[in-house]
């Protein structure tokens, strides 16, 4: 058997509907130049992710390694793509691409994906995560859709598994800062992404990034010290502020501005979507993200140390379990 060129790691609490989808996906794939290691709590004997995706580079016969979540699977193409990226780029130490979602997701799931891919929702820091926008260089990508050379893997010493999540922005922060080598965002590496629900499951993912991202200020402000990821906690600090103290109109004027932004987008969303219910739980769904990622952000600012343990999402009831 020719020697693979990628190998993908997928870290999973337990075989489930959505790696069984994964890997007939991967079945499936234009070409198939890679080999396939599911990592799981029994394999493992942890249910941390990162450190799931170490063990499994350790047994990769690959010269990239391809990280993949349990719930996302790639487009036909992906290793078609990836192969002609490399090989025009054999410098670069990774590539990545949008997650998209997938078009069989429910409603709800639906709402969250526009919100995580609109420039409102998202404020404009993660629409290319969520979204195919241009090439582009990149110093922080989730490992849901991340090719590493498995050389500069090794070099950054792989994830750090006392994060989690975030061992993936710290590997990425080791490659761009400590390496001096590159990350490629490529639209053409294209991964679909089974979202979680609003507004419950949504807004739990969201209270492990936020926390997580506002320790990162601190701990990690070379990519993480950004005015993009403040704006949320500045807006929330605004509307306790008008809430509070009677103000007059001008004081009020950005909440108007912010309330007709809201608005656009919400026409934005039936003109793109054409479906009126997914678009008005999204738009519900953006004052609340904003309010609660704010509000995490700034208790996670002022936090001595953050440590979450792993849940297992269960996707037939859409709820977190485990721990």
């Amino acid at each position: 058997m020719k020697t693979p060129i990628f190998s993908i790691i997928i870290p999973v609490r337990q075989i489930n509907p959505y790696l069984k989808e994964t890997l007939l996906k991967l079945k499936k794939q234009s070409v198939k130049n890679f080999e396939v290691l599911v990592i799981t709590d029994e394999i493992s004997g942890s249910a941390n992710p990162s450190e799931k995706r170490n063990l499994g580079t350790k047994t990769a016969k690959g010269d990239y390694l391809v990280f993949f979540d349990d719930d996302s699977f790639p487009s036909k193409n992906y290793f078609k793509n990836a192969f002609k990226l490399i090989t025009k780029n054999p410098t670069f130490a990774a590539f990545c691409g949008p997650c998209i979602t997938p078009p069989k997701d429910n409603l709800y799931q639906k709402a969250s994906g526009l919100v995580w891919s609109s420039w409102f929702g998202s404020g404009g820091a993660g629409v290319y995560r969520n979204s195919v926008q241009k090439t582009r260089f990149v110093d922080d990508y989730p490992s849901v859709n991340l090719i590493v050379k498995k050389s500069d893997f090794n070099l950054a010493g792989g994830f750090d598994s006392s994060y989690w999540p975030g061992e993936d922005t710290v590997l990425c922060l080791k490659l761009v800062k400590k390496l001096n080598k590159k990350i490629y965002y490529h639209p053409s590496l294209i991964v679909y992404h089974h979202r979680r629900s609003v507004i419950i499951p949504h807004l739990q993912q969201i209270t492990r990034y936020a926390i997580q991202r506002g320790f990162f200020v601190k701990k990690f402000p070379e990519t993480s010290r950004k005015i993009g990821y403040f704006i949320p906690s500045i807006f929330t600090l605004y509307i306790i502020l008008i809430t509070i103290f009677p103000l007059n109109f001008l004081f009020k004027l950005p909440l108007y501005l912010y309330l007709s932004i809201l608005f656009f987008t919400f026409l934005k969303f039936i003109f793109q979507k054409n479906n009126p219910k997914v678009s008005f739980l999204a738009v519900i769904s953006i004052p609340l993200t904003h309010l609660y990622y704010g509000i995490l952000f700034l208790h996670g600012l002022f936090k001595k140390e953050v440590t979450f343990k792993p849940h297992n999402f269960d996707p037939q009831t859409g709820k977190y379990i485990g721990g």
